[in-house]
C-alpha cells in the first residue's frame, strides 16, 4: 500500500528548519539512549551505513568506536546539522527506498527510529537487504506503544480525550509494529533479514516542568506536532493541560519528572 499523504507529512516534517531543531534540542536526549545498544557488537573494522543518521549522533559514535560509516538521510535540513556535529564524518542525501550504493557494499547497516518514519517499510528493509553483505549485520530500534510505554499512554490518551474528532493522521504503517517481536521477524525475514536479538531499551526524559512534555510532541515530532497543530485552539488547550496534570500526578521525582518512553533495538543477520 502506498501511503502517499504520510510520506508527505514525514518530508515536510524532516525537512522543515524548526521541526529538526526541535527533534533534535527535543525529543533526541531520550532516543539517543538507543545509541550504545543500537551499535553493540558492530566490529571495530567495519564499514557501516547509517540510515536515516538524522543529525549524526549514531554516526559519531559508530566513527568513535573505529568504524568506517556514512550517514545518510533524505532530509538536507537533519544533513546539515549532522556536518556541523560531526565534521569529520561522510554525510549523502539518500532515500531509504531508493539507495544510492551498490550490492552488497557494507558490512553492517544501522538505523535509529528511522524506519518507522518510512512510507513503504518492506521496501526499505529491501534496500538494507541489498546493501548488506551476506552475513552482514542490521540494527534498528523502534518506540513502544501506548500498550507499554508511558510518554505515548499520556499523548495518546490526552489527545484521544480532549481533541476535536475531525482530526486524523493520515493514513501510514503501524508505527509501533517493530516494538512487537513476531511482527518484526515477520517484516525482517521478508526482507532476506534473520532476526537475532531483541531487547527493550530504557529510554526517558527527565524535564524542568509537566509542561515540557507536549513541547517535546508538538516542536519535535512531525506527526505530534500534526496532531496537536490541527486542533481547534480550545481542544489543544485542553490536550496540553492533560498532559501537564498527567505528567505531574504520574511522573514525580526529586523536583523534576522522569517520563519513560522505551524502546525497543531488533539485530539482524542478512540471510
Amino acid at each position: 500500500m502506498v501511503f502517499e499523504a504520510f510520506a508527505e507529512l514525514e518530508r515536510r516534517g524532516w525537512s522543515s528548519g524548526e521541526s529538526a531543531a526541535g527533534y533534535i534540542d527535543l525529543f533526541s536526549p531520550a532516543s539517543d539512549l538507543a545509541v550504545p545498544a543500537l551499535i553493540a557488537g558492530i566490529a571495530r573494522d567495519a564499514r557501516v551505513l547509517d540510515l536515516c543518521c538524522g543529525q549524526g549522533n549514531v554516526t559519531a559514535a559508530l566513527q568513535q568506536a573505529g568504524a568506517s560509516v556514512i550517514g545518510a538521510d533524505f532530509s538536507e535540513t537533519m544533513l546539515e546539522h549532522a556536518r556541523r556535529r560531526v565534521p569529520a564524518g561522510t554525510f549523502v542525501k539518500a532515500d531509504a527506498l531508493d539507495l544510492r550504493f551498490a550490492d552488497a557494499e557494507f558490512d553492517a547497516v544501522t538505523c535509529n527510529f528511522g524506519i518507522v518514519h518510512v512510507a513503504d517499510q518492506p521496501r526499505a528493509l529491501a534496500e538494507v537487504r541489498r546493501v548488506l553483505k551476506p552475513g552482514g549485520r542490521f540494527a534498528m530500534s523502534a518506540w513502544c506503544g501506548p500498550d507499554v510505554s508511558p510518554a505515548f499512554q499520556v499523548f495518546y490518551g490526552s489527545v484521544q480525550a480532549h481533541g476535536s474528532r475531525d482530526v486524523v493522521m493520515p493514513e501510514g504503517p503501524n508505527f509501533h509494529q517493530f516494538a512487537d517481536q513476531a511482527a518484526a521477524r515477520a517484516l525482517l525475514e521478508d526482507a532476506g533479514l534473520d532476526l537475532q536479538g531483541f531487547e527493550t531499551v530504557d529510554c526517558y526524559w527527565t524535564l524542568n516542568s509537566p509542561e515540557e512534555l507536549a513541547e517535546i510532541f508538538r516542536k519535535g515530532a512531525p506527526r505530534g506536532g500534526y496532531l496537536l497543530a490541527q486542533q481547534p485552539d480550545q481542544a489543544c488547550a485542553a490536550i496540553k493541560q492533560a498532559i501537564a496534570a498527567k505528567v505531574r500526578e504520574r511522573f514525580a521525582a526529586d523536583g523534576r519528572w522522569h517520563v519513560p518512553i522505551p524502546a525497543v533495538v531488533a539485530r539482524a543477520v542478512a540471510a
